[in-house]
C-alpha cells in the first residue's frame, strides 16, 4: 500500500512540474492563461499607478461644472478627482489651512507674482509638461526668479460693465451714448431719475459683503492701477511698494454712479443678500457691474446682452477697451506623492484637450471663458467677442493690474470698511479714508508682505 501511495505522489510531482516549466503540450496550452493576470495587469493596477486628484478651486461661480467634469474624468479613467471650492474672498486662508493637512491639493491656484513668492516652493516645474506643450500663448504663464514654471493659466477673462441695449433703447438711449463717463452717466442718471415710469433701474445691486465687493475692490480698482501703470510707461512685472492715487477722482466718479443710480440705496450694501445677476437677467436693471464668467447666466434672459469698458473720467477713454487677463493659474504641488502628480497632470491635459469637457470649461454657465489651449474648445461667449472687437478697433486693453494688490485679502478687508464708511455717508472726508485704505493701506501691506 506504501509503495502505490509512493508511486502515485510521484506522478503528481511529476505532472506538476510539467505544467509549471515542461516542454510538453499541457504546459504550452496552459501558458495563456498563465499570462492573462499579466495582461489585465494594467487595468487592475492604473487606479493605484495613476494616484488621485484633488483640486483646490479658486473660482465659486465655476463649482458644478467642476464637480461634473471630475465626475466625468473619474467615471472615464477610474481615477479619483475631488474638487474643493473655496468661498469667495477667502481662497489664501483656504490653500493655507489646506495645505497642512495629511492630504492637500494636488492642484491649486498661483495666481500673482505675490503668490509665486508664497507658493513657489510648492509649485512643480510645469516646463515641458503635456499640458504646458498644449499653451497657444505664454501671455498667462508665471516664473520665479529662476525661471521655473510655476504656474500656467488656465482661462482669460474680461471684465467691465455689462448692458442690456434694449432697456438703453426703452428708456430712449442709443447705445451710441455709452462711450465716455459723459455719455454713460447722461444715461444712467436719466433711466434712474425715471425708474418708476420705465420700470427698471439704471444699475443693480452693488453690495459690499464677501460675495461681491471684489467686484468693486479689485475689478474696478483696477482702473485706478491701470491708469497710474500707464503714467509710469509700462506694465507692472512686480507689485510696487508704493501708489499714488492719481485716479482716485475717476474711480469715484464711476463708483459714485453706480451706487446713486441702483435699485439699491448705497446705505443697504454693507450686508448684502441681494441678487444682482437675478436683477439683471430678469429686466430690472440696465447695467451690472461684472464679468464675462457671467454671461452664460445673464444671456438666458438678455440674449444679446454686452458689456462696455469702466467709463471714468480719463482723457480719451473713448478709446478704452474692457479690462482682460487672468488670476486662474494652475499649479501641481511639489510635494504630493509622484503618483498623485502624474494623476494631478494627466488630468489638466484631459481638461484642455477632450472636447466635451473643454466645452463644458469654456462654455458653461459660470465656466471659465477662453482656455489658451490648442485643442481646447472655441469660445461662444459674447463678452469675450466684445472684448476682441474693442482691441481690434484699435482701443488699449486694460491689463489686470489689481493682480498685484499686496497682501490682498487684509489689503482689500481694509478697503472694504471704508467704502461702507463712505457709502453710509457719502462726504469728502469718508472719502478721505477711502483713498487712505487704497494707497496708504497699499503701502502698508506691502511693508507687511516684503518688510
Amino acid at each position: 500500500m506504501k509503495k502505490i501511495l509512493a508511486l502515485l505522489l510521484s506522478l503528481a510531482m511529476v505532472f506538476a512540474l510539467a505544467a509549471c516549466g515542461g516542454s510538453s503540450a499541457p504546459a504550452a496550452t496552459e501558458a495563456p492563461a498563465a499570462e492573462a493576470p499579466a495582461e489585465e495587469a494594467p487595468a487592475e493596477e492604473a487606479p493605484a499607478a495613476a494616484g488621485s486628484v484633488y483640486w483646490l478651486n479658486f473660482k465659486p461661480e465655476a463649482d458644478d461644472i467642476l464637480q461634473q467634469v471630475a465626475g466625468m474624468y473619474t467615471e472615464e479613467t477610474g481615477v479619483p478627482v475631488k474638487v474643493v471650492t473655496a468661498a469667495s474672498g477667502t481662497y489664501n486662508q483656504t490653500l493655507t489651512s489646506e495645505m497642512d493637512k495629511s492630504s492637500p491639493p494636488t492642484m491649486f491656484v498661483i495666481g500673482n507674482k505675490a503668490a509665486v513668492d508664497e507658493w513657489g516652493d510648492y509649485a512643480l516645474d510645469l516646463t515641458g509638461t503635456a499640458v504646458a506643450n498644449e499653451l497657444n500663448t505664454d501671455a498667462y504663464n508665471l516664473y520665479d526668479d529662476s525661471g521655473k514654471l510655476v504656474s500656467i493659466g488656465y482661462c482669460y477673462e474680461c471684465y467691465g460693465i455689462i448692458v442690456n441695449p434694449d432697456l438703453v433703447a426703452q428708456a430712449g438711449h442709443s447705445m451710441d451714448e455709452l462711450v465716455n463717463f459723459e455719455g454713460l452717466k447722461t444715461v444712467a442718471e436719466d433711466i434712474h431719475a425715471r425708474a418708476a415710469e420705465l420700470g427698471f433701474d439704471a444699475f443693480t445691486s452693488n453690495d459690499m459683503d464677501s460675495s461681491s465687493s471684489w467686484r468693486y475692490t479689485g475689478h474696478m480698482a483696477n482702473l485706478e492701477y491701470y491708469y497710474e501703470e500707464q503714467d509710469a510707461g509700462a506694465a507692472w512685472t512686480e507689485c510696487p511698494a508704493t501708489i499714488t492715487g492719481a485716479y482716485m477722482d475717476n474711480f469715484r466718479n464711476l463708483y459714485d454712479l453706480c451706487v446713486n443710480n441702483s435699485l439699491v440705496d448705497r446705505a443697504d450694501l454693507a450686508t448684502g443678500g441681494h441678487d444682482a445677476q437675478n436683477e439683471f437677467k430678469t429686466g430690472q436693471a440696465a447695467f451690472y457691474v461684472q464679468g464675462s464668467w457671467e454671461y452664460g447666466g445673464v444671456a438666458e434672459g438678455v440674449p444679446n446682452a454686452t458689456m462696455i469698458p469702466y467709463y471714468c473720467g480719463v482723457e480719451g477713454e473713448e478709446k478704452a477697451g474692457l479690462n482682460c487677463g487672468t488670476e486662474n493659474y494652475w499649479a501641481v504641488n511639489a510635494k504630493a506623492s509622484e503618483e498623485d502628480q502624474k494623476a494631478t497632470l494627466d488630468f489638466m491635459y484631459w481638461c484642455v484637450t477632450d472636447p466635451e469637457a473643454s466645452e463644458l470649461l469654456v462654455n458653461g454657465a459660470g465656466a471659465f471663458g477662453v482656455m489658451p489651449y490648442k485643442q481646447a474648445a472655441a469660445s461662444t461667449n459674447a463678452f469675450l467677442a466684445v472684448a476682441n472687437d474693442y482691441a481690434a478697433k484699435g482701443c488699449y486693453v486694460m491689463d489686470w493690474a489689481t493682480n498685484y494688490q499686496p497682501n490682498v485679502d487684509e489689503y482689500r478687508a481694509v478697503l472694504v470698511s471704508a467704502m461702507n464708511q463712505y457709502n453710509a455717508d457719502p462726504s469728502d472726508a469718508n472719502w478721505e479714508t477711502v483713498v487712505t485704505a487704497f494707497v496708504a493701506g497699499w503701502a502698508t501691506q506691502y511693508q507687511a508682505v516684503n518688510g
